[in-house]
């Protein structure tokens, strides 16, 4: 699975709205992306991937 410039698009419309309207903070959204970066280089990517990959098939019917 790659990940799509679209997708990237939805998760950051999701955080900007999180931040303007849910109170999330900057130091909440940089230890976030801190945890994910960290997240992908570990063991459990493949698997991660593998997860987002499959809702995305099973959202866009495919």
């Amino acid at each position: 699975m790659s990940v799509t410039v679209p997708l990237v698009l939805v998760v950051g419309v999701l955080v900007f709205i999180a931040w303007r309207y849910l109170g999330l903070k900057l130091w909440h959204a940089l230890i976030a992306l801190l945890f994910g970066f960290l997240l992908a280089a570990t063991a459990l990517a493949p698997d991660i991937r593998a997860a987002i990959g499959a809702a995305l098939n099973w959202i866009t019917g495919k």
